[in-house]
């Protein structure tokens, strides 16, 4: 008996003088193989299209904070999965690399591949930056994802940022946030006058009409600059995260809205040349997997926020609204605040003009289902 794969002469000489082989495993071949030294067998096309990656993403975030900082490993997961382990990024607190605010001049220069950050912390650049996330009375949260998808928004908004040589795509949405916490009660837009504020993004500039300070700081630093009275006040995002931070210790007025943050959009921001660089299955798995993080951020908070906001209640924080003085106040400086900047800015304008059309005729639209819907239910609550 031969053994596998031995061959076997047979038939005749064909006319080109060759023998034909026939091999016990069914294959055939008009010569005898012949292994050559180092030779091997070829790749699939698929496997050579999914290179081993491994990338750095740096956030603007602490680890304390499950919701935000999370986003990032929740992007970096989805990634890994989704390419069985072969496109790895491995995720670094605010601080373990680069500040908090320093996120996207690390993804910028190409210290890191990525950075998840609210890109409107960076308006001192160009004010432009700011409607990426949120500006003064802007798009709430479901608006916002609609404008960036189907409005124009996300291509308005990397085209401007090529010249920071960066493409960002949604990572995370916080909601509608909260006003933030004060050390004194704030009745009259008269009382915001020279109070020392922690407020994020191109919203403190509209704030200073109204003689408020403003103080931009990143999210760790906030409570120590409110208990030793280094500021006066602070907005960050909610009850969730406000109450892992403490505030409520240190400041017991707590102010709803946020009208400067209808809708904050964080940003999975990563180096041009490095995404242009990757196959374009990869670019794919990293926009959904973007994706996947700007929805699971949004629930998250939608499901935490509720049971945070009573234990704060009962822990004696006083949750206020601003005053209709003081949000028609907000109102005003605001309106002024993009006149000027308009004005003297081309490239905000253009994506400001997007996002105000675009807010005109959701609101149109919200006015009926939606808020109807929505405030019957509220009414319906409140009679048990």
């Amino acid at each position: 008996m031969r053994s596998a794969g031995e061959k076997t002469r047979i038939g005749p000489r064909a006319r080109s003088g060759r023998i034909r082989w026939r091999f016990k495993d069914g294959l055939s071949s008009n010569r005898p193989r012949r292994r050559r030294a180092g030779a091997g067998i070829a790749a699939p096309a698929i496997a050579q299209s999914a290179p081993e990656i491994k990338w750095r993403l740096t956030s603007s975030f602490p680890k304390s904070l499950d919701t935000i900082y999370g986003g990032a490993e929740v992007f970096a997961k989805a990634v890994a999965e989704a390419t069985d382990n072969k496109f790895q990024i491995q995720v670094f607190a605010a601080g373990e690399i680069v500040p908090g605010l320093q996120a996207l001049d690390a993804a910028q220069n190409g210290t890191v591949e990525v950075a998840h950050t609210a890109l409107y912390y960076y308006w001192g650049k160009d004010p432009t930056f700011a409607l990426a996330t949120a500006v003064p009375f802007g798009l709430n949260a479901r608006q916002q994802n609609a404008w960036l998808y189907y409005g124009g928004g996300t291509e308005l908004l990397n085209e401007f940022m090529k010249d920071y040589n960066v493409i960002a795509f949604p990572g995370g949405n916080t909601g509608c946030q909260m006003g933030g916490w004060f050390r004194k009660e704030i009745k009259t837009a008269a009382d915001l006058n020279g109070i020392k504020m922690r407020i994020g993004g191109f919203a403190g500039k509209a704030m200073q009409k109204l003689g408020v300070v403003p103080q931009q700081i990143a999210g760790g630093d906030i409570y120590p600059a409110l208990e030793k009275g280094t500021i006066d006040a602070a907005e960050w995002i909610g009850p969730y995260d406000d109450e892992k931070l403490g505030f409520n210790k240190v400041a017991p007025f707590y102010y709803y809205p946020g009208w400067w943050e209808g809708g904050p959009t964080l940003h999975t921001t990563i180096n041009l040349e490095k995404y242009n660089s990757l196959p374009k299955a990869y670019q794919s798995v990293l926009r959904t997997a973007s994706g996947f993080a700007n929805m699971d951020m949004l629930a998250k908070y939608d499901a935490w926020n509720p049971a945070a906001i009573k234990r704060l209640v009962q822990g004696g924080a006083q949750v206020r609204p601003f005053s209709q003085e003081i949000m028609e106040a907000c109102w005003k400086a605001s309106q002024d605040l993009y006149a000027e900047t308009n004005a003297s800015n081309a490239k905000f304008k253009k994506v400001y003009d997007s996002m105000v059309a675009f807010r005109a005729d959701e609101y149109l639209w919200w006015q009926v289902a939606e808020y109807g819907y929505d405030s019957f239910m509220i009414r319906q609550r409140a009679k048990g």
